[in-house]
């Protein structure tokens, strides 16, 4: 099956917009693609996933995403300048739009070719037996 399909990850931060403000979960979405300016996306991504503790629990303030950042070593005053400034806006944004163009109900969604899969868990039998479907 190798080339048969390729990865992208989109981001959809849906879990706290309050009274029309954007706040932890784009705020993560925003640092997650400043580190990805200095090659660490995956590793911020499976930082920011295990240090989180639940909706409005103040895992992602921005105080706390410049310390992940840190501990990741990356350049503190790149990836800082690049969230206060919320330079990756655009990008999360983007995506967003994009989600709800589809008319995605939230996160995880995820897509083969072109078709949204119908996935019941995250186990991988749930996975291989709908990428099965899609590929035959």
């Amino acid at each position: 099956m190798l080339g048969k399909a390729s990865h992208a990850y989109k981001y959809f931060p849906v879990v706290d917009i309050v009274n029309q403000r954007v706040n932890e979960s784009y705020w993560a979405a925003y640092a997650a693609e400043c580190a990805n300016e200095q090659g660490k996306f995956w590793d911020y991504h499976d930082l920011l996933y295990a240090r989180w503790k639940g909706e409005f629990a103040g895992t992602y303030t921005k105080a706390k995403l410049k310390s992940y950042a840190v501990e990741l070593n990356l350049d503190p005053a790149k990836f800082d300048a690049c969230l206060d400034t919320e330079k990756t806006k655009p990008i999360v944004d983007a995506d967003v739009a994009e989600a709800r163009r589809l008319g995605l109900p939230g996160t995880p969604t995820f897509f083969l070719n072109g078709r949204q899969m119908e996935i019941g868990s995250l186990e991988f039998p749930e996975f291989q037996r709908a990428f099965d479907l899609i590929l035959k």
